[in-house]
């Protein structure tokens, strides 16, 4: 037995708590789907064959209304020839066809009244289906979204994970230390400034007056 045992239970179903309740919920609404699909199948068979028995029964109350009209016509003819025994019996004739049409009449409506039912059922059952796949579209992308999301903490807390973040520490240390070193040479190597090198011409000066100084008490010495 499926999930829905009539089409009224799909109608009044309640799609939320059949998918709580349900371990594999996007097993679950491709059942509720697939079933929903077949009674949609089997409704729209149902109505089909009730218009044709319908357009059946039609053709049949109008070969009944023929053949009243006809039966009439030779009770009439039976009269006018005195013939009233004849013509009663066509009269009873007429009313046996009169009476299985309006038998069929009867039956007629209450198909009118089925194929309303179907009509309606039919409208309800495409609303839920359309609630259901949309329903489906939203189980799947959420069920992907929680997958990836373990893969993702899976991943977070694999060894491999710590391991490869360490050979980056390793690495960004070993980077830091070339560009350390090589701003160390760009230093070393850095063009003196105008200041620097003013500073370095007093300096000469100083130097060049005490040489000069310690040259001339030298000479005073020898002489």
């Amino acid at each position: 037995m499926g999930i829905f045992s009539r089409t009224r239970d799909i109608i009044a179903a309640n799609f939320s708590d059949l998918i709580d309740r349900a371990e594999d919920p996007v097993k679950m609404i491709r059942m509720i789907i697939l079933e929903m699909e077949e009674t949609l199948v089997e409704v729209r068979a149902s109505a089909a064959r009730s218009i044709a028995d319908q357009k059946e029964m039609q053709r049949h109350v109008d070969r009944l209304d023929r053949l009243q009209a006809d039966w009439g016509d030779k009770a009439q003819l039976a009269l006018s020839k005195a013939r009233e025994d004849l013509a009663r019996a066509a009269l009873v004739e007429k009313k046996k066809a009169a009476d299985m049409a309006d038998q069929l009449r009867k039956e007629i409506a209450i198909l009118a009244d089925s194929l309303r039912a179907y009509e309606t059922d039919i409208e309800k059952l495409q609303t839920r289906l359309r609630e259901a796949r949309s329903r489906q579209g939203a189980i799947a992308a959420r069920l992907e979204s929680a997958e990836n999301r373990v893969r993702l903490r899976k991943l977070m807390t694999s060894e491999r994970v710590d391991e490869a973040l360490a050979r980056f520490d390793h690495l960004e240390r070993r980077v830091d230390d070339a560009e350390g070193r090589a701003d160390a040479l760009n230093l070393a190597a850095a063009k003196p400034t105008l200041a620097d090198e003013i500073a370095a011409l007093a300096t000469e000066d100083r130097i060049d007056e005490e040489l000069a100084a310690m040259k001339r008490a030298l000479a005073q010495k020898e002489g």
